[in-house]
């Protein structure tokens, strides 16, 4: 005979189906029932300083591996700590799932204890969002948002989960946890005569360009991008900056762009990053194919090239599905232009160019150039195939960015929030326990979440932070510059702060580097400690590194 279970078993054991392995998560009142459940399910729980780290671990978690990451939060102004995380794991495709603790359906509409509208305050922010009604639908629940994160588009969900559904019993429990096909997300595959169709555009274009989206960042998206260069030859460019086409990254990139006669869009939507498709980024007869999963997202390209002889086609597929069929079409025959492998190398050496005088750069007393910072980065990532590397934004997120090359890369994405890469980091080491994980960011990034390096040392995950330390919040320092002038440049400093004191006092590792011959010894020291390590670098205040003529950036990030 079936013993009765409470909602929060049913939460539990579907998550546990599912194949979640831990929650990232802070305690409170309307969530301790699913903790207990938890123990029971063999689910484990990375307890956090702060509810916006949980959701930046789970973010990590769903961008390294593919499969959703869960962020379990108590309900109201816990809820409401976690909701501003989701934005970037939004514009970053990433598959992400948040549970949040809310108050009793039977006392909504009574000022009940912390109750809040809470799915309608995360709705902009997700693919969708919802408050659970009733304990014996909560395993749908569980696996309709795990289905919806990882499909299409991968992006967060949100469920609200009344503390009287989840503490309520239900005696008849057949059924009530799905089975393991209900939690899997449909492909949505790009059809034959569309994959033809494109490899033949692909064929007959001289200076083809394909850019892929955030979801192709890392695992399975990127080696299918990877297959897809050696497949065609075309130049296969990866974006996901909100800097766009001004990324550091992407070298002199930009001042090759107005030559392509074809771009095809992978996922990727044609949006201000991409300057919409319009000149001077892209040349004016510049012909377009978008191939994406939201048919909204096809509209508006259409609309923004607004000529439809330029958007030679629109196809609905998700990006993964679309890499595969484009793969095997290609290895049935594919002959492009003359022209294409000369393009492929112009292209490859845009994507590599960098200033020759980076290498020599020169330091002011106590303060390293950033550049040396970032190519120290690069030397430790380097020597490390497996190693991950995670970058913040900011004006030295730029710099290393531009420098710091890993073939697994987290960054903080199209979004362009800044200060999730510490608990990204963490998240990072607990997915790949082998691997050698390093994070760049700078100082006004370190103190969104410093006390995170205490759960990191609990939990024994140790990576390695390189700062960069200049005492301001620089990116918005140089807005003031560039446009009001130094004698009105206020409000954007900080204190030269020893951060690597902070960090040893929390257990971790802290190394202090005035000079640039310091860097390098430091690094290694860091990440031979074992330890959650912080290299603070005293840094030079520079504006972000401009790399091509055509790469001015489209705004500020945060």
């Amino acid at each position: 005979m079936n013993r009765a279970l409470r909602g929060a078993d049913i939460v539990a054991g579907a998550l546990a189906r599912a194949g979640v392995q831990r929650l990232f998560s802070l305690s409170g009142n309307q969530i301790m029932v699913l903790y207990d459940a938890a123990l029971d399910a063999g689910i484990g729980i990375v307890h956090v300083r702060h509810e916006a780290a949980a959701v930046h671990m789970a973010d990590a978690w769903g961008r390294l591996t593919g499969e959703p990451g869960v962020a379990l939060l108590t309900g109201g102004p816990g809820h409401a700590n976690g909701v501003g995380a989701l934005f970037n794991a939004l514009a970053a495709e990433s598959p992400l799932v948040m549970l949040s603790g809310h108050a009793p359906l039977a006392e909504l509409g009574t000022d009940a204890f912390q109750e809040l509208r809470q799915a309608e305050v995360a709705a902009p922010l997700c693919k969708a969002s919802w408050t659970a009604q009733s304990a014996a639908t909560l395993g749908e629940d569980i696996a309709r948002a795990m289905r919806i994160a990882k499909s299409g588009r991968p992006g967060p969900v949100h469920v609200s989960l009344p503390v009287d559904v989840i503490e309520a019993r239900v005696s008849d429990v057949k059924g009530r946890i799905p089975e393991a096909p209900a939690f899997a997300a449909p492909a949505n595959a790009l059809d034959d005569r569309a994959a033809r169709a494109i490899v033949a555009e692909l064929e007959r274009a001289e200076r083809p360009v394909i850019f892929a989206g955030p979801s192709m960042a890392a695992g399975r998206g990127r080696e299918s991008r990877e297959a897809l260069g050696a497949a065609m030859g075309v130049p296969v460019v990866f974006t996901e900056s909100p800097r766009g086409t001004a990324d550091p990254a992407l070298g002199a990139l930009p001042d090759l762009l107005p030559q392509a006669d074809l771009v095809v869009l992978l996922g990727r939507k044609l949006d201000f990053a991409l300057r919409f498709g319009r000149p001077p980024a892209f040349g004016a007869h510049c012909r377009f194919i978008h191939i994406d999963p939201d048919a909204e997202a096809l509209r508006r390209s259409a609309a923004m090239i607004g000529d439809a002889g330029r958007m030679v086609l629109g196809a609905l597929a998700d990006a993964l599905p679309a890499a595969h069929s484009l793969i095997a079409q290609a290895r049935r025959g594919f002959s492009g232009a003359p022209s294409l492998a000369a393009w492929a190398q112009a292209v490859q050496r845009a994507l590599e160019q960098r200033p020759a005088e980076w290498a020599q750069a020169g330091s002011q007393p106590n303060a390293v150039h950033p550049v040396q910072v970032a190519l120290a980065v690069d030397r430790a990532l380097a020597a490390r195939p497996d190693a991950i590397y995670v970058s913040d934004g900011g004006e030295f997120g730029q710099w290393a960015m531009a420098c710091a090359k890993a073939a697994t890369r987290i960054s903080n994405g199209p979004g362009g929030g800044i200060g999730g890469s510490i608990p990204s980091a963490i998240a990072a080491r607990l997915a790949r326990p082998d691997a050698t994980v390093i994070a760049t960011l700078g100082d006004g990034s370190f103190g969104f979440h410093l006390a995170e390096y205490e759960t990191a040392v609990r939990h024994r995950a140790p990576f390695v932070a390189v700062l960069g330390n200049d005492a301001r919040w620089n990116a918005e320092h140089q807005i003031q510059l560039r446009l009001y002038g130094e004698a009105r440049a206020h409000g954007c400093d900080l204190l030269p702060a020893r951060y690597d004191l902070a960090i040893a006092a929390l257990g971790g590792h802290g190394e202090h580097v005035t000079q640039a011959g310091e860097l390098d010894g430091a690094i290694e020291r860091a990440i031979a400690s074992g330890k959650p390590a912080c290299v603070n670098v005293a840094i030079a205040p520079l504006a972000a590194p401009v790399l091509s003529r055509n790469s001015v950036p489209p705004g500020a990030a945060h």
